[in-house]
């Protein structure tokens, strides 16, 4: 995790709740819902390395690479 990406999304993100929340105050519960989780899912996405982290077809040989060499035996 780099550090430095993560604490700059922190504050743009706080940045963008402190210039939307005047709009967001006249806005349905489902709208701040929404904002909110996507906000959320933004952030938690930076603090994973994702160009470095590997696609799910390496996942899935992973996993069932065990099971392929028991049945070929």
């Amino acid at each position: 995790m780099k550090w430095g990406s993560f604490f700059a999304t922190t504050l743009i993100i706080i940045v963008i709740i402190f210039f939307h929340w005047p709009k967001l105050k006249q806005a349905s519960k489902k709208d701040k819902g929404v904002f909110f989780s996507l906000l959320f899912i933004g952030w938690l996405l930076s603090m994973f390395d994702l160009p470095r982290i590997s696609g799910p077809t390496s996942w899935i040989s992973a996993i069932f690479e065990p099971f392929g060499q028991m049945l070929e035996k």
